[in-house]
């Protein structure tokens, strides 16, 4: 298993639509990519991203199919308009929490 760690800041002014998107159509995404979300972290003070969200595919090959699919780039032009500091790694999953 892989695990996609995805991290971002929202954007001031975008908080409302933002979590219409959270809400409406992030998982749905996810998943019709392969992705299965496994977990979402809010950050309410501190130092660091605001938001870490993860999510697993079973094996690299399906990740790397995710990520280079048009699906993925339109995720990522939605998401980094409502949000800054978008960053996105894929790591061997080791189950609970992640960096």
């Amino acid at each position: 298993m892989v695990k996609l760690i995805m991290t971002w800041n929202i954007r001031e002014g975008k908080e409302t639509e933002y979590l219409e998107f959270l809400t409406r159509d992030f998982t749905k995404a996810i998943l019709r990519m392969g992705i299965q979300p496994t977990d979402v972290w809010y950050a309410v003070w501190g130092r660091g991203p605001q938001v870490l969200a993860g999510g697993i595919a079973e094996d690299l090959e399906t990740m790397e199919r995710a990520l280079n699919s048009e699906e993925w780039q339109e995720f990522c032009r939605r998401i980094e308009d409502l949000v800054t500091d978008f960053r996105y790694k894929v790591v061997e999953a080791a189950g609970g929490f992640q960096l």
